[in-house]
């Protein structure tokens, strides 16, 4: 007669929810970084600066709202001893060749830049690009709300105050805000000021990631600029430029929470996905004697 084996219920695998570890695949993968596909990237930009520009211009313009809230900003600066806008640009506007090129400045650089950093990342940083993208578009998300709950006219629509129109002054392209493309954006959407945002943004980024001490410095100065521009030309007021910030500082936050820690801190190169094998109930090694009990062969002889 053969043996018969008999095995202990141990010995059997309780294989896991396939749900469950594919859920967690799902999440553990959104949340590493991946090589970014430059048709998709392409395709992101674009799409959300539309929608942001759809939103942005579709708050209503709540004029008399937005010049009384600009009244309250300028007496709290006068109230604080910083209200230095009206010196600023009354003091640059006197020098054409300098309120000229910041006309420029502001016109231009804000997105040059701004798309600069991202190319530099996608092609040098692809490990850390995601993550410096969402502080990015979280920034520009969480300024939209700024934008509809705080209409604010920017000072050079302040008319009781003689602030400078710098770019009407100087027949200049530039600000989407002044002349014949003032219809084709909000001008009552000065707080926050995505000037500063995105250009601290730029800042930032290269500051951290940037191995040149040159090219660091010239990070810490471009934000500082921006402040000295947007100032200059009456499109925003200092305090702005700190809503700006506090947008800038709650992107950076939700980039630590999505990735669990900070975008420079992660691999500079997109490190291989390792495949998570699903839990299981493994079965518990036994002891040479406690195995052999188990595996007695029935009708042996004993």
């Amino acid at each position: 007669m053969g043996e018969t084996t008999v095995k202990s219920l141990d010995d059997r695998t309780t294989p896991s929810s396939p749900i469950v570890a594919d859920g967690r695949w799902a999440w553990l993968r959104a949340r590493t970084p991946r090589r970014p596909r430059i048709w998709f990237e392409l395709l992101l930009i674009g799409l959300s600066y539309w929608v942001y520009s759809l939103i942005r211009n579709a708050v209503p313009e709540q004029k008399a709202e937005a010049l009384k809230n600009a009244d309250w900003i300028w007496r709290t600066e006068e109230s604080l001893g910083l209200a230095f806008e009206h010196a600023v640009n009354h003091a640059v506007n006197s020098v054409t060749w300098l309120i000229v090129t910041m006309n420029y400045y502001y016109a231009t650089l804000h997105f040059i830049v701004t798309i600069g950093v991202l190319v530099w990342l996608y092609r040098w940083q692809p490990g850390r690009y995601a993550a410096f993208r969402t502080v990015l578009f979280a920034t520009t998300a969480v300024a939209l709300v700024g934008y509809y709950l705080y209409p604010l006219a920017p000072p050079r629509l302040m008319e009781s105050k003689d602030f400078i129109d710098t770019v009407l002054v100087h027949h200049t392209w530039g600000s989407m805000a002044s002349g014949d493309l003032k219809h084709m954006s909000n001008q009552y959407a000065a707080m926050p000021s995505m000037h500063i945002g995105w250009s601290l943004w730029c800042g930032l980024t290269i500051f951290f990631l940037a191995k040149a001490p040159w090219a660091r410095i010239l990070g810490l100065l471009y934000p500082a600029a921006t402040l000295v521009v947007i100032v200059a030309t009456a499109n925003h007021f200092w305090l702005d430029a700190v809503g700006g910030m506090i947008c800038l500082a709650f992107g950076f936050l939700v980039a630590y929470f999505w990735y669990g820690t900070w975008p420079h801190r992660l691999s500079k190169q997109v490190e291989p996905v390792l495949a998570v094998a699903p839990e299981s109930s493994a079965p518990v090694p036994k002891k040479p004697a406690e195995q052999a009990d188990q595996e007695e062969p029935v009708g042996s002889g004993r």
